[in-house]
C-alpha cells in the first residue's frame, strides 16, 4: 500500500487543482494584454561539436532528488555501485567543474539540484582545464536577473528495498547588485548494499567465495550558503560555503566458504560499524575586466576538508561453533586541499583569443589505523601522512582563419608526492612528475549545416586523494578491500575526428594509455589472505565510434547516443584474452503534453565487454518520470528507476595466478514521489545584467 500512496496523492492533487487552474485561465482571457511577449521552449538536450548539454532548470530533470542521481541519467555517465566514483563511457573518469572551480564527488553531494541551471559533457576540453581531463562535466549554477525573494520547498519520498525520505529548502534573495543563496537538506536514508567474489588459486590449491550484505541507516545533513555581488557590468565577486555531515551505524554480514588443500571452513562474519563523515568546502571567486588591455581576469580560491572515522568490532563464526570477537578496529582519515587559480583572457580585433593561466594546489592527508587482534593477541598500528603539491601553467591561442576555427594549447604541470609512515619515520612514497600536455583542434565549416573537427590531446589521470586513505574494509578472515598508495598516474594520448550535421554528430577516436588503473587481486602467502585494490596495468589501447542523434517531432523530443568500442588492456601479471567490440546505447524521450504534464523515458545499456584482461557482463536500465504543474507554485513528479532491476555488475579476470569472478548488486530500483512548492515574489530589477552570458567566463 505504501508503494501506491504517492501515486494516489499525486492523482488527487491533480484532480483537485486542475479545475481551479482552468478557471484562472478563463479569467486571464478576459484581461487586456499590456504587451506581447514571445517565448520559446528550451530544448532539454542540445548537441553541438560533439558536446551534449542538458537544461536542468527548465526540464523534468529538476525533480531528481540529488545531483549524483541526476548525473547518472545523462548520456554515457556511469555511477559506480558504491556511488564513490563517476566514469564516462569511452573516456574514463571526468573532470568535474561547478562554474569556474574544479570539484570532486563530495562537492556534488552538497550541491542542491535546485541550484543547477545546465550540465554539459565536454568531449574535447582545452588546455585551460587541468591535464587530468579527457572529458569534463561542466555544471553551471543559476543566477537571478530579477529582484525579489524566492523559496523552494521540496519533499522526496522514495521506495527502494527500504523507505527513504529527503526534505529540502532552497532560498534565493536578490537585491540590486547582490544575490544571496542558502539551502538545507535533511535526508533520512537506508542504504542496502551487497557484493560477492569467487576466487581460485590453483598453485596454492585454494578455493574461496563469499557473499556480503550491509544495511546502513544514514541520517544526513546537507547545507550551503553563498553570496554573488555584481560590481559592474564586467566585474563580480562571489563566495560560497557548503557541507555535508552524517553519522551512521551499519552491520556487514558475510557468508564465506574457504577450501585450502583439504581444510574446509564455513565462516559467518559480523562486522559492526559506526561511522562519522564530514565534508566542508569554500569557494571565493573574483572576475575583473582590465580595461587598459581590454582583457578579462578571473581569480579563484578553494579550500576543502573531508574527514572520516570508522570504528568496528568484528566477529567470526567458524563452522557454526559460535560467534567470537576477532578484531577491534579504530580508523581515522582526513584530507584537506587548498587551491588557487588565475585565468587571463583577451580577444583581439581579428577574433583571435589568447588565454593564459596558472594553478597551484596543496593537499595533506592523514590516516590512523589501530587494530586489536584477539587470537592470537596482537596490535597493529599505522600512522600515515600524504602530502602533495601541484603547480601548473598554460597558454592557449584560438581563433578563426577563413573557414577554419583553430585552437592550440600547451600545459605544463609539476606534481610532487610524498608519503611517510610517521611512527617508523620511513618515507614510503617520494615522486616528482614533470609533464607537458599539448592540445590542438581544427574545425572546418563545410557549409552552414556541416562541420568537420579534428583534435589531438595528451592528458593525465592521477590517483584520487581517497587512494591515500589506508582504511581497510574487512570482509572475512581471508579477504579485504584496500587502497594503494603506490599508484602511478595514467597518461593518455587521443586522436579524434567529429562530423556534425545540424544537431547530429558522429565521432571517431583512437586512444592509447600507459599505466591504466583498474582493480586487481593479490595473495599474501604469509597471512593466507587476499586483497582487492586498484593497481597499474602495463598498457591499454582502443578505438571508439559514437553517434549522437537527437530528434524532435511536435511535442516529442528524443536524444539518442550510440557508441561502439574496441579496447584491450594488457599486463604481464595477467592472462590476456581476445578483445571484442562492445556497444553502448542511450535514449531519452521527453513528451510535453497538455495541461503542463511532462513525461520522460530514459533507457541505456551496455553489451558484454571483453577488454583483454577483463570481461564485464552487459547491463541495462530503464527509468521513467511524469511531472505535473498543478498550479502556479506547486509541482508534482512521480518517477521510477531501474524498472526491471537489471542494474547489477559482474566482472571476471585472471591476475597473479588468481581467477576472480565478482558480482556487485545495486539498490537502484526505485519509485519516488517528489513535490515542490515555491513561494516568493520577483520583480524587474533596475540593475540590468545585459552583458551576462552563461559562457562568458566558461573555462575552455
Amino acid at each position: 500500500m505504501k508503494k501506491h500512496f504517492g501515486l494516489i496523492l499525486c492523482a488527487l492533487l491533480t484532480s483537485t487543482f486542475s479545475y481551479s487552474q482552468e478557471e484562472k485561465n478563463e479569467e486571464k482571457k478576459e484581461k487586456t494584454l499590456d504587451e506581447i511577449v514571445v517565448t520559446t521552449t528550451p530544448k532539454t538536450f542540445v548537441n553541438k561539436n560533439g558536446n551534449i548539454k542538458l537544461d536542468v532548470a527548465n526540464s523534468i530533470f529538476n525533480a531528481v532528488p540529488n545531483t549524483l542521481d541526476l548525473l547518472a541519467k545523462l548520456p554515457k555517465i556511469q555511477l559506480s555501485p558504491d556511488r564513490e566514483s563517476i566514469t564516462v563511457i569511452g573516456k574514463g573518469n571526468p573532470l568535474i567543474y561547478i562554474d569556474n572551480q574544479k570539484v570532486g564527488i563530495n562537492d556534488l553531494n552538497t550541491l542542491d539540484v535546485a541550484d543547477i541551471k545546465t550540465i554539459e559533457i565536454i568531449n574535447n576540453p582545452s588546455s585551460k582545464y587541468e591535464a587530468e581531463g579527457r572529458v569534463v562535466i561542466l555544471i553551471t549554477r543559476k543566477l537571478s536577473k530579477k529582484e525579489g525573494f524566492k523559496v523552494d520547498i521540496t519533499e522526496n519520498a522514495t521506495v527502494k528495498r527500504y523507505f527513504n525520505n529527503s526534505f529540502g529548502v532552497n532560498a534565493n534573495l536578490k537585491k540590486q547588485k547582490a544575490e544571496f543563496k542558502a539551502n538545507f537538506n535533511y535526508n533520512q536514508l537506508t542504504i542496502w548494499e551487497s557484493n560477492g567474489n569467487d576466487f581460485s588459486i590453483p598453485a596454492e590449491n585454494i578455493t574461496s567465495n563469499y557473499l556480503t550484505k550491509a544495511v546502513t541507516k544514514r541520517p544526513q545533513f546537507v547545507f550551503g550558503t553563498g553570496i554573488f555581488y555584481k560590481i559592474n557590468a564586467d566585474d563580480y565577486l562571489s563566495f560560497t560555503v557548503n557541507g555535508r555531515t552524517q553519522n551512521e551505524r551499519f552491520d556487514i554480514t558475510t557468508d564465506t566458504y574457504n577450501k585450502d588443500a583439504n581444510a574446509e571452513n564455513y565462516i559467518e562474519t559480523l562486522n559492526r560499524n559506526s561511522e562519522k563523515r564530514n565534508f566542508y568546502n569554500a569557494f571565493a571567486n573574483y572576475n575583473h575586466k582590465i580595461k587598459s588591455v581590454d582583457g578579462q581576469l578571473f581569480t579563484g580560491f578553494q579550500y576543502s576538508d573531508y574527514s572520516q572515522r570508522v570504528d568496528g568490532n568484528i566477529f567470526d563464526d567458524y563452522n557454526a561453533s559460535g560467534m567470537t570477537l576477532s578484531q577491534i578496529r579504530r580508523q581515522k582519515f582526513d584530507i584537506s586541499v587548498f587551491s588557487a587559480r588565475a585565468d587571463f583572457e583577451k580577444t583581439f580585433k581579428n577574433e583571435m583569443k589568447l588565454e593564459l593561466g596558472a594553478v597551484a594546489l596543496t593537499a595533506e592527508g592523514t590516516t590512523y589505523f589501530h587494530n586489536e587482534i584477539q587470537n592470537p593477541q596482537a596490535i597493529q598500528v599505522s600512522d600515515y601522512v600524504h602530502k602533495e603539491k601541484n603547480v601548473a601553467g598554460y597558454a592557449q591561442v584560438s581563433g578563426v582563419l577563413k573557414k577554419i576555427n583553430y585552437s592550440f594549447g600547451l600545459r605544463t604541470e609539476q606534481t610532487i608526492v610524498k608519503g611517510e609512515n610517521v611512527l617508523e619515520k620511513v618515507q614510503l612514497v617520494d615522486k616528482n612528475f614533470n609533464n607537458l600536455f599539448p592540445k590542438a583542434q581544427l574545425s572546418f565549416a563545410v557549409d552552414s549545416t556541416k562541420t568537420i573537427t579534428l583534435n589531438y590531446s595528451k592528458s593525465i589521470a592521477r590517483p584520487s586523494y581517497s587512494a591515500t586513505n589506508q582504511v581497510l574494509t574487512y570482509i572475512n578472515p581471508y579477504f579485504a578491500f584496500a587502497n594503494n598508495i603506490n599508484l602511478n598516474p595514467m597518461i593518455t594520448d587521443e586522436i579524434a575526428g567529429t562530423f556534425d550535421y545540424n544537431n547530429k554528430s558522429v565521432r571517431v577516436a583512437y586512444v592509447r594509455r600507459s599505466n591504466p588503473v583498474y582493480y586487481g587481486t593479490f595473495y599474501n602467502e604469509s597471512d593466507n589472505a587476499l586483497t582487492l585494490m586498484m593497481t597499474n596495468f602495463e598498457k591499454q589501447s582502443g578505438y571508439n565510434i559514437e553517434f549522437t542523434l537527437p530528434f524532435t517531432y511536435k511535442f516529442w523530443t528524443v536524444t539518442n547516443v550510440l557508441s561502439g568500442t574496441l579496447s584491450k588492456i594488457e599486463d604481464e601479471t595477467t592472462v590476456v584474452n581476445n578483445s571484442k567490440p562492445y556497444f553502448y546505447g542511450y535514449s531519452n524521450s521527453v513528451f510535453k503534453l497538455p495541461r503542463e504534464i511532462e513525461l520522460s523515458f530514459t533507457a541505456w545499456g551496455l553489451t558484454d565487454q571483453y577488454e583483454g584482461v577483463y570481461k564485464n557482463k552487459g547491463i541495462f536500465s530503464m527509468d521513467l518520470a511524469i511531472s505535473k504543474t498543478i498550479f502556479k507554485h506547486f509541482d508534482c513528479t512521480i518517477s521510477a528507476n531501474d524498472i526491471f532491476r537489471k542494474l547489477n555488475y559482474y566482472d571476471s579476470y585472471n591476475m597473479n595466478g588468481i581467477t576472480t569472478n565478482g558480482k556487485y548488486y545495486t539498490d537502484s530500483r526505485m519509485i519516488a514521489l517528489t513535490v515542490k512548492y515555491t513561494f516568493g515574489k520577483v520583480k524587474n530589477s533596475e540593475f540590468k545584467e545585459k552583458n551576462v552570458d552563461e559562457n562568458a567566463n566558461r573555462i575552455r
